[in-house]
């Protein structure tokens, strides 16, 4: 069952990868577009700043909880590992946990900002304002299964390895004291 659910968030972190990289590409394409339209054209689009913006908001927030499904996110790993295994475990669940209530502070405060903005619009793209802060909503869902499927796989398997030596650091280090 865990493998199932496993398979599917991968796929699942693969689209959002996918989707966040088509995003840079098409903001390189409109920020190329808008230099040449300046330098060569003399003419700039009015609407390629704005909309390079917009899509770089997209991508960047739904590309972010791909970081979280690989583990590849800022952590400070080096105290962790230092810690027996039973440390870790506590710490290794109050990581996925903090991560998640993040998530809950993303989907809750971009959704109010979204609804209070829809009505508003973005002048150069004809777009309601709301529509660029969706990406936070839908990004903090992402991450709250992918911190739930690191979590249900904690209390599975176990913390990982220690990053950093392979081993429990308090465990090395009462195996040389012996």
């Amino acid at each position: 069952m865990l493998t199932t659910i496993a398979s599917v968030l991968d796929r699942i972190s693969r689209y959002a990868l996918a989707l966040s990289a088509l995003g840079l590409v098409a903001m390189t394409v409109i920020v190329g577009w808008q230099v040449y339209g300046r330098y060569v054209l003399n003419d700039t689009p009015h609407w390629s700043e704005s909309l390079a913006i917009f899509i770089m908001n997209w991508f960047i927030l739904i590309g972010a909880p791909v970081g979280v499904h690989e583990r590849f996110h800022i952590g400070v790993v080096f105290f962790k590992d230092a810690m027996p295994r039973p440390v870790r475990f506590g710490l290794e669940a109050l990581i996925h946990l903090g991560t998640a209530g993040f998530a809950v502070a993303m989907i809750l405060y971009g959704g109010q900002l979204a609804e209070t903005t829809w009505s508003h619009t973005i002048p150069t793209l004809n777009l309601p304002r709301g529509l660029q802060y969706v990406p936070f909503v839908l990004s903090g869902a992402l991450i709250i299964l992918f911190s739930a499927s690191h979590l249900a796989r904690l209390f599975a398997e176990g913390p990982p390895p220690p990053a950093l030596s392979g081993r429990d650091g308090a465990d090395q280090a009462q195996e040389s004291a012996a």
